[in-house]
């Protein structure tokens, strides 16, 4: 039994000190410019906030513009509104709040241009598995888990959310090595586990930024024959039509080894879970042998072999929703791959057709458990009946379309970007559907606007809501995109600004790198060096029960906050374009 005594302290007439919140990034000279900040709900002070403007001699002058207004109470806090959206002359500016001053920040034209490139140049590429990622002299990490992978015990409840039901769905037993699977993808997080639910995720994010935005840079080479990428070294193809391929690589490898998508790949115990550092020295990179002695090894004609059980753990019970979702994604990739690689292109489509005539052959598999074994059933085949429709504008997947569309209509917020791929191919009763649909999202997002000093959705959840954010802001763009005179721009902004330091708590930027000051001690692979991966989108403000918006920069380990996914840096690269295109 421990007992704990805490003394308390306090100070008299103590107010916390002014954030003043804005985007890191800066803004468009045209668009809107808004500036909100925090103070103590005590700080009674009648202060008013000036903007700077630095001059050719070097000194912050104030420029006469801004209109303030008093906003009210939000959590903890009370904010003041600060807007400056009719300064357009092109400069570096900062704000000031009484003694406090925000990090200097830019107005121009191009305010808002090539915001994703660290996420696409650095970011992604480090997340790769089964490859060594170089850049320059520096190893992100080596050519990790080429021992994956062993098939999971069954009836085991394991760590993060993955669970193996009563039989393993596939030909081999617990334990045994399922060849096939050291292929592709991206590690989930910080940690070190392949997430089918995040490799097709990301891939259709990208494939969306490749349709909508038209993105080519080239800056990362590739090599998947021996298996390494080189970070700053243009080879000629599209870096994000390369992280599109390295993801729908593994999908495909997890049908030709046991027939059907898996929940994903996963250290074995908690040991290997906590590793800090290069992934590649995770594991011992060779196949787990039974024969051999613990840190035995042997090497023969089939290559490499270890008595130490360290390999990744596949979870393998069967779930239709996670093919659905795998469909969704090889449709995609087919779309954007079929004129560079009409072969490898092709391979996907088929592989996702056949997915899709298989599962409408029998009962869907129902095998659910956490977040690892794939959405709402329903939504997730709507997914790859749009996808597939787009790929081959074939009538049976826009009549499932179809089917499905009142059911999707009915949770509008996290369906609608997947119903509007759809429209151009769907007849004038769908298309006027989704319109009342957007109709009512753009009144729920008024709503949303007026319920905190941000406008955006702010949760409440065990993991903070940046991905909640660009989701809102995604959405917007979407129904923008399809229906302008009902939906109009701000919240696409709303939500950039939000990421780039316009939340509770601070004024630092959610994507590392981006901006004056941003998120420089994070979850990433290199947490235990209380350091970051340019790049990176964490989670952000996390509201601690009853009040209190929280999001440390001393401590990485607090993954709710702090932790980078790839689908958030996925989703980012399509929120900046779509601001920049605005």
């Amino acid at each position: 039994m421990i007992e704990w005594t805490l003394d308390a302290n306090s100070v008299p007439d103590w107010l916390r000190p002014p954030v003043i919140g804005h985007s890191q990034a800066g803004y468009r000279a045209d668009l809107p410019k808004v500036a909100t900040i925090e103070l103590d709900r005590d700080d009674r002070r009648a202060l008013r906030p000036r903007l700077l403007r630095l001059t050719p001699g070097g000194v912050f002058a104030p420029v006469a513009a801004g209109s303030t207004r008093e906003w009210g109470n939000y959590l903890r806090s009370r904010y003041v509104r600060f807007d400056f959206s009719t300064v357009k002359t092109p400069g570096t500016y900062a704000i000031d709040y009484g003694t406090t001053r925000s990090a200097p920040f830019p107005i121009g034209a191009d305010a808002l241009t090539g915001l994703w490139h660290l996420i696409n140049d650095v970011y992604l590429p480090i997340a790769m598995d089964h490859v060594a990622v170089n850049e320059a002299y520096r190893v992100w990490h080596g050519d990790p888990h080429r021992d994956d992978a062993r098939q999971a015990p069954v009836n085991h409840e394991h760590i993060d959310l993955y669970r193996q039901g009563p039989t393993t769905d596939t030909r081999f037993k617990p334990g045994e090595h399922i060849p096939g699977l050291a292929v592709g993808g991206w590690l989930d997080a910080g940690d070190f586990d392949i997430r089918t639910q995040t490799q097709y995720q990301v891939v259709r994010q990208l494939v969306d930024a490749v349709e909508t935005f038209g993105i080519d840079r080239d800056t990362v080479a590739v090599d998947w024959a021996t298996r390494r990428v080189e970070m700053h070294v243009p080879d000629g193809v599209p870096d994000i039509l390369q992280q599109i391929r390295h993801g729908s690589l593994q999908l495909p490898a997890q049908y030709d080894a046991v027939g059907h998508a898996i929940h994903g790949i996963v250290e074995p115990d908690v040991g290997q879970y906590t590793h800090l550092g290069d992934a590649a020295t995770k594991t011992d990179g060779l196949i787990y042998d039974p024969t051999l002695k613990p840190y035995q090894r042997a090497y023969d004609a089939r290559g490499g072999r270890s008595g130490t059980p360290d390999d990744r753990w596949a979870f393998t019970s069967k779930a239709s929703a996670l093919d659905y979702g795998s469909a969704a994604a090889l449709a995609a990739t087919y779309r954007v791959w079929k004129a560079r690689d009409p072969a490898f292109a092709k391979r996907c489509l088929d592989r996702a057709q056949q997915v899709w005539a298989d599962e409408h052959r029998h009962a869907p598999d129902l095998f659910s458990h956490g977040n690892t074994t794939g959405g709402p059933l329903d939504a997730e085949e709507f997914t790859a009946a749009v996808e597939l429709l787009v790929a081959t504008g074939e009538t049976r997947y826009g009549e499932r379309v179809e089917a499905l569309a009142p059911a999707m209509l009915r949770r509008f917020d996290a369906t609608a970007t997947t119903m509007v791929k759809a429209l151009r191919h769907m007849p004038d009763g769908y298309r006027r559907q989704v319109e009342t649909a957007a109709r009512d999202w753009a009144a729920r997002a008024k709503v949303i606007e007026a319920a905190n000093p941000f406008g955006v959705p702010i949760t409440a959840g065990g993991w903070a809501g940046s991905g909640a954010v660009l989701n809102f802001g995604l959405t917007a763009d979407a129904l923008r995109r399809a229906f302008p005179t009902v939906v109009d721009t701000a919240p696409v902004l709303r939500a950039l600004d939000f990421l780039h330091g316009h939340h509770p708590a601070s004024d630092r930027s959610f994507v590392s790198g981006v901006g004056a000051m941003s998120k420089e001690v994070a979850y990433g692979s290199n947490r235990a060096d209380f350091s970051f991966i340019p790049g990176g989108v964490v989670p952000g403000v996390l509201l601690l029960k009853p009040d209190y918006p929280e999001n440390r920069d001393d401590w990485p380990f607090f993954w709710g906050e702090n932790e980078y996914v790839v689908p958030e840096g996925a989703m980012y690269i399509s929120l900046a374009s779509a601001a920049a295109r605005l």
